[in-house]
């Protein structure tokens, strides 16, 4: 059905095509027309952070800013949804236009600059929506913008206390090249003062709730070696719960010629998978091999997800593909990973598909 729906869409603005998008996606969930939008897979328990995935397949933060259409988007089959990233105070964001598509590189280049309702409209949505049988849900959260980086682990502090009740899994997002500012608590002190913070909450809200939800930091696709080697360091350090490897990329070297390649923001899709997935490799040789990392970056195929298990992966997460595939590469990533896990072992040597 994607196939047929993705020329209309794609002759409409690409924030306008998202928007759109979802509201049929929501629409057809409450008609109970989902089935006819993709196959869904048997399950294909995964447990990671101390929790019990349904599939090892998610959606990244981004699509769902506000948690509106949580249900719907479990429907499509994911193992997990990570709504936002959401802010303590409501923003709109960068102006229009800023989101953009390459179609000839299957990738999409955005600066939405972390528009969204606000932690308080957040919280009201999850607390609405039914998640009954479906997958889990993790809950990404950052900066306003106007908040300088000295005092950011106040606006991160505020969004984890109010969603740490709701979340199965947290995610702290310092990594969007789309907040002026925001990667430089990616330097090495810089993150360690944040993260200690962060850790320190965590572990007095867990004793609060009675239930310890896992905190993991998603890391840039842009950092040098010495740049992972110490955000390594200090993420072992601090015994975080995980790693999501990575953001958007600001590299525009494999697009260039683009119509769309000198627009200001990250780029995702096609052209991310080879960085995103080298970070991914080094981080899993740098971390301890208990901290499990999720993948996300560059995933068009079946194969894109078996990859990034390969490289040290426990989990990935997709968006961009979707823009292109459609919600049937939920089900062709989930069947890929399972014929991986189901193949006869092959020493380090990933499976043909």
């Amino acid at each position: 059905m994607y196939s047929l729906a993705r020329p209309f869409l794609f002759h409409l603005d690409a924030e306008r095509a998202h928007g759109l998008g979802l509201k049929a996606l929501e629409a057809a969930y409450r008609s109970g027309f989902n089935p006819l939008l993709a196959a869904t897979s048997e399950p294909l328990p995964t447990k990671v952070f101390g929790l019990t995935f349904p599939n090892p397949v998610g959606l990244a933060a981004g699509l769902d800013k506000n948690g509106e259409h949580i249900d719907a988007l479990l429907a499509l089959g994911f193992g997990f949804v990570e709504i936002g990233t959401v802010t303590p105070r409501p923003q709109a964001g960068n102006p229009k236009p800023r989101m953009f598509r390459l179609p000839e590189h299957q990738a999409v280049i955005n600066r939405l600059g972390f528009n969204n309702a606000g932690v308080d409209a957040l919280v009201r949505n999850v607390e609405r929506a039914r998640r009954k049988g479906a997958g889990l849900l993790g809950i990404n959260i950052g900066k306003n913008r106007d908040t300088p980086n000295e005092s950011a682990e106040d606006d991160y502090l505020h969004c984890l206390e109010r969603v740490y009740p709701l979340a199965d899994y947290i995610t702290v997002n310092i990594s969007s090249p789309n907040t002026a500012g925001l990667r430089e608590l990616q330097e090495e002190q810089s993150l360690r003062r944040l993260v200690t913070i962060l850790r320190d909450m965590q572990e007095l809200l867990g004793a609060k709730h009675g239930k310890r939800v896992p905190m993991l930091v998603k890391v840039a696709p842009d950092l040098s070696d010495a740049d992972i080697e110490a955000a390594a360091r200090v993420l072992s350090d601090l015994h975080v719960d995980g790693v999501i490897a990575t953001n958007t990329t600001i590299a525009r070297t494999s697009v260039e010629g683009s119509r769309h390649a000198g627009e200001a923001g990250g780029l995702s899709g096609k052209p991310l998978m080879a960085q995103s997935t080298m970070v991914l490799r080094m981080l899993r040789t740098r971390l301890p091999e208990s901290m499990p990392l999720v993948g996300v970056g560059g995933i068009l195929t079946g194969a894109d997800a078996v990859t990034k298990m390969a490289a040290g992966a426990s989990l990935v997460q997709c968006y961009s593909g979707l823009v292109y595939r459609g919600p049937a590469l939920v089900h062709e990533c989930v069947e890929a990973i399972r014929r991986r896990k189901e193949a006869p072992s092959r020493g380090n040597v990933p499976p043909t598909l």
